[in-house]
C-alpha cells in the first residue's frame, strides 16, 4: 500500500487546510470544493486527510458500514442487533471521472432476481464510502447522470437501486470532496450548492516557499516511509485535535448575535435559498471548537462566510466567484450589536451580480451595398480596411433557440442532440455487449417464454438463462463540440453592432454551458485567422476571449472557414464520438486576396462535403439587405438565422435541428 503525503507537511495552502480540517471536525458541514491551477496539491492535501480522521466503529462483516450504536433497519445485510462493534480507519473512496452507474450505486445480479426471487446485490461506491470521504478528482468532468446519482445520495443520505422492480436501499452519508481546475469548465449550480466550503488555491510566488515545495517532495519521493516517519509527530498531534474539537463541539454555543450576523451576511450578498446560512453557522461553530472555544465569535462568522459563500453568490455562469471583503466587513460590523438589539430587518443592500452591460442589442439602421464587398459601419462610416477598433462590451444576454444537430450520435452524456446513451426513454432492446445495465423485461420475458417446456418448467418461477437477457437501449441526450467562427472585421465594427454580435454569441456560450457542451472560437479578420480558444468545456474562458475581442480591417471569410476546418479534424481524432455543431457568425461579406467569395464558397463546400452541421448567424442590418449570409449558409448544407430569430421568444419561428444538405 502507498504511504501518503503527510497532511502537514503541505507547505501553504491554509485556507485548503482549514477546509479540510473543519469538515473533519463536523461532517455536518457539507464537504469541499477545492479550485485551482493544476499542480498546486489539491488531490495530495485531499488524499492525506483521510489519515487524520478518527476510526469508526461498524458492525463486522458489514458491507455498508453500519454503526453497532445505531444500525440501518434497511441495510441489505441486516438486521443487525445493537452490540459490539469493530474499529477501522475511516475510508477515502475515489470516484473516478468515468466510473459507471453500476460502480458508483452498484448493481443487481438481475438473472437471479428473475430465476431466484432474490436480492443479490454487489455494493458499489457509494456503500464504501458510508461514514468516510467520497473524492472526485476532476468533478467539473464528471458525467450527468453520475452527478444525478450524487445529488440525490447527498440529499436523501441513501442510496437507491432499482432494477425493474427489485430495489434495494442503503444508508449513503459521505464527505464530499471534490477538486477540479476551473480552465475544463464549471460545475453545474445544483451539485455547486451541496459542496459546503470552497476554496481557491494558487501556487506562491514566494521563491523561498517554492523550494521548500520541491525539497519536501523529493524527499518524499526517495523514501515515502521514512519521510512520513520524520512528520508523524505532527499529524498525531493534528488528530488528537481534531479528535477534541469534535468532543468540544456539542458545547459550543452559537449566539444570536453570530446567528443575525450570518443572516445579515447571506442577505447583503444576495445568495439563493437557505443552505448558505446553514452551512455559515455549522462553519462557525465547527470553527470556534477547532480553536478550543465554546463560543462563536465575530472572526469565525468572518471566516465561515469566505469559506462558504463564494461559490453560492454567482448570477451566472461567468461570474467570477469570490467575495468583496469590504463590503463583509461592513455588513459584519453594522450587526454587531448585543443580542438583545434590534438590527435592521432587511439587512445591507449590495449585490453580488455581474456589472450590468451596455445597453443596446441591436445595431443602427445603415445600407449595405455589394457582393461581399468591404463596407464601412453601419450608421458609422468607416473607411475600407480600417484598422483595429477597441473592444466593446457585450449587450444584454438572452435566451436562445435551440440549435441541434441531426441524427442519432454517440458522443458524451449533456443536452443538446439526440443520442444512444445509457439514461433517457427505452428505443428498443438488443443483446446484452458485456455486463447487462438496464434490463429490457418484456424483451427478456419473450426470449425465454418459447423455452420453458424444453428448460423442464415446472413451477411458478421463469426459468431464465443468460442468453435470454436483453440490453434495452435508450435515447437521451448528448454534449456536442460547439465551434464558434466570429467575424471581427471591420465591416462588423460599429460598436453598438458589434456588442449586439457579442450579446449573442455570450447568449449562446450560456446555452451551450447549461447543455454541457465543448467549445471553441475561431476569429477572423485582416488577412488571417485565429484559434482564440482550442476547444475545451471552460465556457467561462471563451467568454473571457469574447470580452477582449478587438474588431477591424478585411473579411478573411476563407480564412477563418479553413481555420476552423482544421480545428475539427484535430478534434475528430482526439474525440471521434462527438459530433460538431459549426456557429459561423457573419453578415457573409468577403474581402481581401484574389477572388475571395470564390474562395469562401469552396471552403464552405468542405463542411457540406463531410456533412459537418452548421448555423449562420446573420449580423447583416440596416433596411437594404444582401442576405449574403443566407448564401453563404446555403453552400455551407445548414441554416441561417438572423440576430432578432435567434432569441427564443422571437416571433419568428426556427428549426431546431439543422438541417444537413442530402448526401
Amino acid at each position: 500500500m502507498t504511504t501518503p503525503f503527510p497532511f502537514t507537511a503541505v507547505v501553504g495552502q491554509d485556507d485548503l487546510r482549514l477546509a479540510l480540517l473543519l469538515n473533519a471536525v463536523s461532517p455536518a458541514v457539507g464537504g469541499v470544493l477545492v479550485r485551482g491551477e493544476k499542480g498546486t496539491a489539491k488531490s495530495t492535501a485531499v488524499r492525506a486527510l483521510s489519515a487524520l480522521l478518527p476510526e469508526v466503529t461498524v458492525v463486522p462483516g458489514c458491507r455498508f458500514s453500519c454503526d453497532p450504536a445505531q444500525p440501518d433497519p434497511a441495510c441489505p445485510d441486516g438486521p443487525h442487533e445493537p452490540g459490539n462493534g469493530t474499529a477501522r480507519p475511516a475510508r477515502m473512496v475515489e470516484l473516478p471521472v468515468g466510473a459507471s452507474e453500476d460502480r458508483l450505486v452498484g448493481a443487481l445480479d438481475i438473472e437471479r432476481a428473475l430465476a431466484e426471487g432474490v436480492k443479490a446485490f454487489e455494493p458499489g461506491l457509494l456503500a464504501d464510502a458510508h461514514r468516510g470521504i467520497l473524492y472526485v478528482d476532476e468533478v467539473n468532468l464528471l458525467h450527468d447522470h453520475l452527478v444525478d446519482l450524487l445529488l440525490d445520495a447527498a440529499a436523501m443520505g441513501a442510496s437507491y437501486v432499482e432494477r425493474e422492480g427489485v430495489s434495494v436501499r442503503h444508508a449513503a452519508k459521505f464527505l464530499l470532496v471534490g477538486t477540479m481546475n476551473p480552465e475544463e469548465g464549471e460545475l453545474r449550480p445544483q451539485l455547486l450548492d451541496r459542496f459546503g466550503l470552497t476554496v481557491e488555491v494558487t501556487a506562491s510566488r514566494e521563491p523561498d516557499q517554492r523550494v521548500e515545495v520541491v525539497r519536501r517532495r523529493l524527499a518524499y519521493d526517495d523514501d515515502p516511509g521514512g519521510f512520513a516517519g520524520r512528520w508523524a509527530d505532527e499529524e498525531a498531534s493534528v488528530r488528537q485535535r481534531i479528535v477534541a474539537a469534535r468532543e468540544l463541539l456539542p458545547s459550543v454555543r452559537l449566539g444570536d448575535g453570530a446567528l443575525r450576523q450570518i443572516a445579515a451576511t447571506c442577505a447583503a450578498f444576495e445568495v439563493d435559498g437557505m443552505r448558505a446560512d446553514i452551512v455559515m453557522a455549522r462553519t462557525a461553530t465547527a470553527l470556534a471548537a477547532w480553536a478550543g472555544r465554546t463560543e462563536v465569535l465575530a472572526e469565525d462568522v468572518r471566516q465561515a462566510a469566505l469559506l462558504a459563500l463564494p461559490h453560492r453568490r454567482r448570477r451566472n455562469p461567468f461570474d467570477a466567484p469570490g467575495l468583496d471583503e469590504d463590503k463583509l466587513d461592513q455588513t459584519l460590523e453594522e450587526f454587531s450589536g448585543e443580542d438583545d438589539e434590534d438590527p435592521d430587518p432587511d439587512g445591507p443592500g449590495g449585490g453580488g451580480g455581474s456589472p450590468e452591460p451596455d445597453a443596446g442589442d441591436s445595431g443602427p439602421q445603415g445600407g449595405d451595398t455589394g457582393a461581399r464587398p468591404e463596407a464601412g459601419e453601419d450608421g458609422e462610416p468607416q473607411p475600407s480596411g480600417a484598422g483595429e477598433q477597441q473592444p466593446v462590451r457585450a449587450s444584454e444576454p438572452f435566451r436562445t433557440k435551440v440549435l441541434s444537430v441531426p441524427g442519432i450520435g454517440e458522443g458524451a452524456s449533456g443536452r443538446r442532440s439526440r443520442a444512444r446513451t445509457e439514461h433517457g426513454r427505452t428505443t428498443g432492446a438488443r443483446r446484452p455487449r458485456g455486463a447487462l445495465t438496464k434490463l429490457h423485461l418484456a424483451a427478456t420475458v419473450q426470449a425465454a417464454a418459447p423455452h420453458q417446456r424444453a428448460r423442464g418448467r415446472s413451477g411458478r418461477g421463469l426459468v431464465v438463462r443468460r442468453d435470454d437477457l436483453r440490453q434495452a437501449t435508450r435515447e437521451g441526450r448528448e454534449g456536442n463540440l460547439v465551434l464558434f467562427v466570429v467575424d471581427a472585421s471591420g465591416s462588423m465594427a460599429a460598436r453598438q453592432r458589434m456588442s449586439a454580435v457579442k450579446g449573442a454569441v455570450l447568449s449562446l456560450l450560456l446555452d451551450a454551458y447549461q447543455r454541457r457542451d465543448k467549445v471553441g472560437l475561431v476569429t477572423f479578420r485582416g488577412s488571417a485567422a485565429d484559434v482564440a480558444l482550442p476547444p475545451t468545456s471552460s465556457v467561462d474562458a471563451a467568454a473571457a476571449r469574447l470580452e477582449s475581442l478587438p474588431t477591424g480591417g478585411r473579411t478573411p471569410l476563407a480564412a477563418g472557414l479553413l481555420k476552423a476546418h482544421d480545428v475539427l479534424r484535430v478534434e475528430r481524432l482526439r474525440d471521434p464520438a462527438r459530433r460538431a455543431l459549426v456557429v459561423v457568425v457573419t453578415d457573409g461579406r468577403a474581402t481581401g486576396g484574389p477572388e475571395p467569395v470564390a474562395l469562401a464558397g469552396r471552403a464552405a463546400r468542405l463542411f457540406a462535403a463531410e456533412g459537418v452541421a452548421s448555423v449562420v448567424v446573420d449580423c447583416e442590418s440596416g433596411p437594404v439587405r444582401l442576405w449574403l449570409a443566407g448564401q453563404l449558409a446555403g453552400e455551407l448544407g445548414g441554416t441561417a438565422v438572423t440576430l432578432d430569430e435567434l432569441r427564443a421568444d422571437s416571433i419568428a419561428g426556427l428549426v431546431k435541428d439543422v438541417q444537413r444538405r442530402a448526401a
